[in-house]
């Protein structure tokens, strides 16, 4: 359990001046008016999509490969739009760490809240499957006013981003548990807690299973959803946030409990996991991490990449 951290002398050192110079300049974004915010969002993506061309193919490739359907065009749109929105989320990280709760709820739009409570109901203890949206940082905060929850997390190896990280996004939930304590996030379902979890990115061979996401037939897919799920006093849920496109702010959705899972077959619960994940992405396409390599990882060594 990583409890929140305290500041040290240390992050003044000359060595984290630029990272402070980018906090203060993010910070004082923050308080421009939310709108402005966007349309500024929308201007870095584009910035982005001409400054990191590997990140944009990378992009692309993760889209031709999901969507063969798609046209050159419509490929190009949703990247274009994708990249604006990854700008968008650079400065929903100042949104979610430093905007007072008063302005912030103001942008909170809750359905399905009655499914949560009916996950919690005995004391169970409920992991939450997030996935990897651009707008994660803020779904982090706005959850916290409809039930504060805990988070495994990848500790940041800058250690005054790890501080403002850890801060930031336990500003409306509990505590975070750093992604390789299993025994933490066992305990915290054991304790009745929400426990959020991402299982929609690929984590290499360890502990997975090659299984369909969209029209790649052998995504490397995590099997820890199903370690979790399986403990006693726990149901399972998925939670997403969609930004919304008039600039009024975000939904954030609570599904039904997963039925029967897990089911025994950690591959045929590995693939109802990415399914769940298609379902979320064709809500809104553009919103979603494309710039991540999900299909790096091969079920053997020798096979091509997907990324030549």
């Amino acid at each position: 359990m990583i409890e929140k951290p305290k500041f040290k002398l240390y992050f003044l050192h000359p060595k984290f001046w630029l990272t402070w110079l980018g906090v203060l300049f993010l910070y004082l974004v923050s308080w421009l008016p939310y709108r402005l915010q966007l349309w500024l969002g929308k201007g870095l993506g584009r910035l982005f999509k001409k400054a990191m061309p590997r990140r944009v193919n990378i992009a692309r490739r993760n889209l031709q490969l999901c969507f063969p359907d798609y046209s050159a065009e419509q490929i190009e749109q949703l990247v274009t739009k994708n990249l604006e929105n990854t700008g968008i989320a650079y400065f929903e990280i100042g949104i979610a760490w430093w905007w007072p709760d008063w302005r912030i709820k103001r942008k909170l739009h809750v359905h399905g809240k009655e499914n949560l409570e009916q996950a919690q109901a005995g004391g169970k203890g409920v992991l939450m499957l997030l996935f990897h949206f651009l707008s994660l940082e803020v779904h982090a905060r706005l959850h916290g006013f409809v039930k504060p929850a805990v988070g495994l997390y990848r500790p940041h190896n800058n250690a005054v981003m790890e501080f403002l990280q850890t801060r930031g996004r336990g500003r409306s939930n509990k505590y975070m548990i750093q992604r390789r304590d299993v025994k933490g996030m066992l305990k915290a379902i054991s304790n009745g807690e929400i426990a959020g979890y991402l299982p929609d990115q690929d984590y290499g061979r360890r502990r997975v299973e090659f299984v369909p996401f969209f029209n790649v037939p052998d995504a490397s897919t995590t099997t820890g959803t199903t370690l979790f799920a399986q403990h006693k006093n726990c149901n399972v849920l998925v939670s997403r946030c969609v930004r919304r496109e008039d600039g009024s702010g975000y939904d954030v959705y609570y599904e039904p409990m997963l039925r029967d899972f897990p089911s025994g077959d950690d591959k045929a619960d590995a693939a109802r996991i990415n399914t769940l994940v298609e379902q979320a992405i064709e809500q809104a396409p553009d919103q979603y991490l494309w710039v991540h390599r999900r299909f790096k990882t091969r079920p053997t060594e020798d096979m091509p990449s997907y990324y030549n």
